[in-house]
């Protein structure tokens, strides 16, 4: 399904898995749009359940059939890897993004706080105001 941002105006496409999980979550959590984010500035796009319904037809059966082969060849364990424990690997992508983006603007505000001197003091003498 091809979108366009509605803040950068960049276009960008969703695919059939995607469009999946997203009917499957409106579907569970009873709601009426789905926010699709941009791969460049990382802000949502509210694309209405019906939309997402005509571009996929049929939906349920391909849900129900994907369940059907999940439960026929179960993955071994021991192929899996490990649970993230940290909490930033459980967070969403965009998430992530913004977050690493605050830290670096707060990392070069530092640095260029430090940088600046630690007074102005005095003026020096040809920039003050003659007469006063």
């Amino acid at each position: 399904m091809n979108l366009r941002c509605a803040f950068c105006q960049t276009p960008f496409a969703i695919g059939r898995q995607e469009i999946l999980a997203a009917l499957q979550h409106l579907e569970t959590e009873n709601l009426t749009h789905y926010d699709a984010h941009c791969p460049r500035c990382q802000r949502a796009t509210r694309v209405q359940k019906q939309k997402l319904e005509l571009a996929f037809p049929n939906w349920r059966d391909a849900l129900h059939e994907l369940e059907q082969q999940a439960e026929v060849v179960p993955a071994p364990a021991a192929d899996l890897p490990s649970a993230p424990t940290q909490k930033a690997e459980s967070m969403p992508a965009h998430a992530k993004h913004h977050r690493s983006r605050a830290g670096a603007k707060a990392k070069e505000a530092a640095a260029a706080a430090a940088a600046k001197p630690a007074s102005k003091g005095k003026r020096d003498s040809a920039t003050k105001k003659k007469g006063k």
